[in-house]
């Protein structure tokens, strides 16, 4: 384990089970984890985020705004693409600090994918929605080359659409794999996180709107699907599962709730170990709704989620979550190395404090 890690171990408990030595475990839970803001020189909301290492990280989000850093947030660079004001950015996937893809939602044409491989100084278009019955939510990546994105059901079920170049072209995925959606399913362009990938071949999708909120699972890159309910309430078009995170292919974390402020979220969190064919309600859940959530780098058992009234963490993988912050955040994001940062609504940008 390296700084970050022991940073992060310290800050969020321990690992696993409680240990013996009560002492040290509640000095731990004593560290709680605090947001440091940065300026972000922009009034944009930022649902799209992609921590890369402890120096890069990337936000994308409302008029079609980009942002990079690569000196841990010291400084944010606007490398939007130019033309794009009208867009709405709502993911962001990236590689390293020169190579990321961008995904912009919307009705038809408005759905698109941009492609950088200069750290944003120029980008190429590699997809634009010609179906006016699509709507893409959200993208993911298995590794550099391979990745898929999703759109709400066309002709009754989810469309995906697959790239095996890195996102330079993109083929949609035959239909019949995928299980008929339920009349008024989608998912939510809320994080980013709607769609999400762990290991060469796993991907899960998470749905509201239906009678039941659902998580689907393929093994197979997107070519065959299977649904399984979640716990997390659903049954009106502002309920359901609106992020999902998975640190192998079957431990997972689902959170969701009422986007709408008027309304209370119950069971708003719920966990998975077996690769989503089953989900179980946390025991002490997040508080409200949470769009956004990250397993912590270096635990097995550490966790974030974000949402417009706060962050919770759980150091038990998901059973029980306390709210650390109440600050405004729609998306979580961490690298490998143990950097994490939240963004959000009015140009919001934060860091983890190591």
């Amino acid at each position: 384990m390296g700084l970050a890690g022991a940073a992060l171990a310290l800050a969020f408990g321990p690992a696993g089970p409680a240990r013996a030595d009560g002492a040290r475990e509640h000095q731990a839970q004593d560290r709680t984890p605090r947001w440091e803001p940065q300026d972000s020189g922009t009034g944009a909301r930022f649902r799209g985020l992609a921590a890369v290492s402890r120096g890069t990280a990337w936000v994308a989000g409302s008029k079609g705004t980009v942002l990079r850093t690569s000196d841990g947030g010291a400084h944010w660079r606007n490398v939007s693409p130019p033309g794009a004001g009208e867009l709405e950015f709502r993911d962001i996937e990236a590689f390293d600090g020169r190579r990321a893809v961008v995904l912009a939602i919307g009705e038809g044409d408005a759905s698109r994918v941009l492609r950088t491989e200069d750290g944003g100084a120029t980008w190429t278009e590699s997809f634009r929605n010609a179906d006016p019955k699509a709507f893409y939510d959200c993208l993911t990546f298995f590794d550099p080359r391979h990745g898929l994105a999703m759109s709400d059901p066309v002709d009754g079920r989810f469309r995906i659409l697959s790239t095996r170049d890195g996102g330079r072209s993109w083929d949609v995925l035959p239909g019949d794999g995928m299980p008929a959606a339920q009349d008024g399913e989608a998912g939510f362009a809320a994080s980013g996180q709607c769609l999400v990938s762990s290991g060469p071949h796993d991907v899960w999708l998470a749905t509201g709107g239906g009678a039941h909120a659902r998580v689907l699972h393929s093994s197979d890159r997107g070519l065959t699907w299977r649904a399984s309910d979640a716990t997390i309430p659903a049954g009106d078009p502002a309920r359901g599962v609106f992020g999902l995170a998975f640190r192998d292919r079957a431990h997972g974390l689902a959170v969701g709730g009422d986007y709408r402020a008027d309304q209370a979220s119950a069971q708003a969190s719920a966990t998975t170990a077996d690769g989503g064919r089953t989900w179980t309600p946390s025991a002490a859940p997040v508080p409200a709704y949470r769009s956004g959530v990250t397993w912590l780098p270096h635990t097995r058992a550490g966790a974030l989620a974000v949402g417009p009234t706060g962050t919770d963490v759980t150091n038990d993988g998901g059973r029980t979550w306390r709210t650390v912050d109440t600050g405004s955040y729609d998306t979580v994001s961490c690298a490998h190395d143990g950097a994490c940062w939240a963004s959000g609504e009015t140009g919001r940008i934060a860091r983890l404090a190591p």
